[in-house]
């Protein structure tokens, strides 16, 4: 098989899938798909290394992870560079709608990646550490945090509904 065809292949087969991963990170559609364009480039680049991963979807995927997380660190340091000198809005009344997405978003960046990865991507936990770089445990320990912080979060969404 062709580098071409080869490549093809996983873009097909991943594509849809890791725009989704990055979209669930970052919360805009564009910048997914910009994340996942540059990361499919960074491994036509490198085409020789992923071909000999032991899985060249994993580390396309961790690629899309951490393009995502660079970039929603750039976004958060020019929202506090706009934000300086101006007054925060004031906090949405209680009781106002959070969807899940929101919800999400509101987490940190690996609360969030592993959330996206085990159960959006329907990763198992050991491909969710090799993607992120840490071990199972710590994965598992994410997972369990996030959950309770999403509960918090959208637990009064439920009180209202009762």
């Amino acid at each position: 098989m062709t580098t071409g065809d080869w490549f093809e292949a996983l873009y097909q087969g991943s594509y849809r899938s890791f725009v989704l991963t990055a979209y669930a990170l970052l919360g805009d559609l564009g910048e997914a798909e910009e994340v996942t364009q540059e990361a499919f480039a960074v491994a036509y680049g490198r085409h020789g290394r992923v071909a000999r991963a032991d899985s060249p979807e994993a580390w396309v995927r961790t690629v899309v992870v951490n393009l995502a997380k660079r970039r929603g660190r750039r976004r958060a340091m020019l929202d506090r560079l706009l934000r300086r000198g101006a007054t925060d809005p004031d906090p949405p009344p209680p009781g106002e709608h959070l969807d899940l997405h929101a919800a999400i978003r509101a987490l940190d960046h690996d609360h969030r990646a592993a959330i996206v990865l085990h159960y959006l991507a329907d990763l198992p936990l050991d491909t969710v550490a090799s993607i992120v770089g840490v071990p199972v445990g710590t994965v598992k320990s994410r997972l369990s945090r996030a959950r309770a912080a999403l509960a918090r979060q959208l637990s009064p969404q439920e009180a209202d509904h009762a």
